[in-house]
């Protein structure tokens, strides 16, 4: 089926939402019994780790770690966000710079002023979407906004009472800083964050039983495993280990001086998609099919244009001594072999 469909249904008990793009799956949110990347915490500061750049804090959830801090005292108390999934064993990972997120706008305290997303590059649009935001409180608060490229399909109404909203969420936050160590709002759930994010024109299927009709139990089955099919008959097989996320590409029967390249660049240009899918992230290394070095640049220039869309902050760091390619995706999801064991 042509076009993009939004799927809202659970596995099991818990909330689960799917995006498809002309028939196949794009991306995939399931909830899970850990904390919610986004939740704001009211934290407890223990005692400095010299060394480490850092501090951990008690939450309600368990310790987590604030990088690059100082002249925080043991016992003082601060606002957090969540960042991501903590990793087995250790900290949750938090930041003191507290966002904000709705479907049209992004309140940042700690950065004032108005910025309009640059997808939305039509100057008409671009004023009456700023004259939204200029018709709210947003700049008497001291706060920032974000107005996000979903705004180009909402009405100023629309905007403006988004804003408020988050805007009245940020006062709430903001002013209850003083106490004990408190969960002061959870991270949005499948359901919102879809919603929230996904925003561009597509159908939304709410009826129970969209994942069974939709055939989503066979292909969130087939991301168990590590082989994913490329174009030619050629695949990559991607492995999580406890240190990095290893991926393997074979150009299969294909035995040509090009099957190498077709390989490679079919890889660079779903391995956003897989990762997303797979909710995998940290430290990934490709070892790729064989190709000349002077193909090295066209890889890199499809690698480069298949990031640059995806979810999740990813740092594209280059070739090792070995050939390897190597590349570092923040971890904003939990893996999915963990989500659905």
């Amino acid at each position: 089926m042509k076009g993009r469909q939004i799927i809202l249904d659970h596995i099991g008990d818990r909330e689960a939402a799917a995006l498809m793009v002309d028939g196949r799956l794009d991306d995939l949110l399931i909830d899970t019994d850990a904390p919610r990347p986004g939740t704001i915490y009211r934290a407890v500061a223990q005692r400095p780790m010299k060394g480490q750049g850092g501090l951990f804090l008690d939450t309600p959830d368990g310790t987590a770690f604030l990088r690059q801090v100082r002249g925080i005292a043991p016992g003082q108390t601060l606002l957090v966000q969540l960042t991501g999934y903590a990793e087995p064993g250790k900290a949750l990972p938090v930041t003191q710079k507290l966002l904000f997120k709705s479907r049209f706008a992004i309140v940042t305290p700690e950065a004032p002023g108005i910025n309009i997303s640059r997808s939305i590059r039509d100057d008409e649009q671009r004023i009456r979407i700023r004259a939204a935001a200029e018709d709210t409180r947003a700049e008497d608060s001291g706060y920032g906004l974000i107005l996000r490229s979903a705004c180009a399909d909402g009405s100023e109404e629309e905007i403006a009472e988004d804003i408020e909203t988050m805007l009245d969420l940020a006062d709430a936050v903001l002013g209850d800083a003083e106490g004990p160590a408190e969960t002061l709002t959870e991270g949005d759930g499948p359901h919102l964050l879809a919603w929230r994010d996904w925003t561009a024109p597509a159908s939304i299927d709410t009826e129970p039983g969209g994942f069974d009709r939709h055939g989503l139990h066979d292909a969130i089955d087939a991301l168990r495993g590590p082989r994913v099919a490329l174009p030619g008959g050629a695949s990559m097989f991607i492995e999580p280990t406890r240190a990095l996320v290893a991926i393997d590409v074979n150009t299969g029967t294909d035995s040509s001086l090009a099957a190498g390249l077709k390989a490679n660049i079919a890889t660079a240009r779903d391995l956003p998609r897989q990762l997303r899918l797979r909710g995998l992230g940290g430290q990934i290394t490709l070892d790729l099919a064989p190709m000349p070095k002077k193909d090295r640049r066209g890889f890199e220039a499809a690698l480069r244009a298949a990031f640059k869309a995806d979810s999740e902050d990813t740092v594209l760091a280059g070739w090792t001594p070995l050939g390897h390619y190597e590349l570092q995706r923040k971890r904003g999801r939990m893996p999915l072999a963990q989500t659905l064991p």
